[in-house]
């Protein structure tokens, strides 16, 4: 069967794309904006990707047309796809046709550290020797791809609340029927599909609906959006977790940093964790995948042996490189609690060394400016912050930064702040930059410029 992806260049397609290789069927795909990882991992698999989209790539005709959530009425390719009426459907409704079926399905969901507790998850089962499919919106350092079919019927995915396509305008998540659901938290984003948070709730109780009676949903203690989803009726077993109180899982910290700390059980210690991750964030993840882990058959202890090598997602505080001892890491925070919880972490782990935050509002809900006034105090773990600022914003840059006074400044092109930065930064520096998008290869060409000023 030949399947063409529009939009395929998106984590979330990319990884349908892989898994359609993977199941023997032709993929080829679409796309406005072409850049890596996505885009490598794609082409190794021998996967076809043509630039924009010209309905043109639509022939000859496929056998389906799979249609990102990116894809709107008045997309060329979309108003000849149904004026031709090909067959199409939406990558999560293709995922839970195709793949999901008979599966053990162990999702992932919440606002921030789905990609990370999905990555840790997978690995976790892949270090227990249960060979785990998974689809995760990123690309794991410890597997090297963002999806895979496996070879168990355990599958880690993903689960978005984004809606799933424009003629379906429900979440993802509701399509994958989890049999192991963790929600690690919840705020309000994706202003450009919600109008509040209580819309999002309502998404978020309809996956609580399709967990079975049989099965383990794992939720943060003491998070009272959280629990106001859970309030509106929850028919499955219920574990929490927290990485600040008791609570059902909890921790103990060894090192400030994170790096080190105790795992405890229902107030009981079970071992110690010693991993490369920092942050309270990074904690919490790690609590909830070894509680969904553990509804599988891995016990703790072996939990505990798995995150010891567990390396992380690309674009998840990855370390870029460093140039005379100034350290560049990538990383993918584009809400303000994201960024906070990103920069406490640094700066947990780098003590007084100065740190660079380096911003690109780029997500829907940051462009409309839904969160531009959280966003000063979001950064004051910062020593210097540049954010990228074009004229396309929706607020005004200048008056919402104020409050950083001389330790904020703003930029209209990329190449100023690479400019800015090779003037400025000196040994020990750390320049942390924060996307959501390729932020026109800023990371790379950073690096090049602080190699070339000697």
């Amino acid at each position: 069967m030949h399947i063409h992806i529009l939009g395929i260049c998106g984590t979330f397609m990319g990884g349908v794309a892989l898994l359609a290789r993977a199941l023997g069927h032709e993929v080829s795909g679409s796309d406005a904006n072409v850049y890596p990882p996505m885009s490598t991992q794609l082409e190794a698999a021998g996967i076809q990707l043509r630039e924009g989209y010209d309905p043109a790539h639509l022939m000859p005709a496929p056998d389906c047309v799979v249609v990102g959530n990116a894809l709107s009425r008045g997309n060329p390719a979309v108003e000849y796809m149904l004026d031709a009426g090909l067959p199409y459907t939406s990558g999560p409704q293709w995922l839970a046709e195709q793949v999901l079926q008979e599966k053990w399905v162990l999702a992932v969901a919440g606002t921030h550290g789905k990609t990370s507790t999905a990555s840790l998850m997978a690995w976790i089962l892949e270090y227990a020797g249960m060979e785990p499919g998974f689809l995760i919106g990123g690309v794991p350092l410890n597997f090297g791809l963002s999806a895979r079919i496996g070879g168990t019927p355990f599958f880690v995915v993903e689960a978005d609340e984004y809606d799933t396509a424009f003629f379906d305008k429900r979440s993802k998540f509701v399509h994958y029927h989890p049999r192991t659901l963790i929600m690690n938290n919840l705020e309000f984003d994706h202003a450009d599909i919600f109008d509040d948070l209580a819309m999002i709730q309502r998404q978020f109780h309809h996956l609580v609906r399709t967990v079975p009676g049989s099965g383990l949903i794992v939720a943060p203690e003491g998070e009272a959006a959280m629990d106001e989803v859970l309030a509106m009726g929850c028919w499955t077993p219920l574990e929490r977790f927290s990485a600040d109180t008791p609570a059902y899982w909890s921790a103990r910290p060894i090192t400030p940093d994170g790096r080190r700390f105790t795992l405890l059980c229902e107030g009981e210690p079970v071992g110690d964790v010693a991993w490369e991750l920092t942050g309270r964030h990074s904690i919490s993840n790690a609590l909830a995948a070894i509680a969904a882990a553990r509804h599988v058959g891995v016990t703790p202890a072996v939990s505990i042996e798995a995150l010891a090598g567990f390396r992380n997602v690309k674009r998840r505080m990855e370390l870029r490189g460093e140039v005379d001892g100034v350290q560049v890491y990538d990383d993918f925070a584009h809400h303000p609690t994201a960024i906070e919880t990103t920069l406490s972490g640094l700066r947990a782990q780098v003590g007084e060394a100065r740190i660079f935050a380096v911003l690109e509002p780029r997500s829907n809900t940051m462009r409309m400016g839904v969160h531009a006034a959280q966003l000063p105090a979001s950064l004051a773990a910062a020593d210097r912050v540049l954010v990228c600022s074009p004229e396309s914003l929706d607020w005004d840059a200048v008056a919402v930064f104020a409050p950083l006074g001389d330790r904020a400044r703003l930029f209209g092109r990329v190449e100023e702040i690479i400019q800015a930065l090779v003037a400025e930064v000196t040994p020990g520096d750390q320049v942390l930059i924060m996307s959501n998008g390729g932020f026109e290869q800023i990371h790379q060409r950073l690096l090049d410029a602080l190699s070339s000023r000697n």
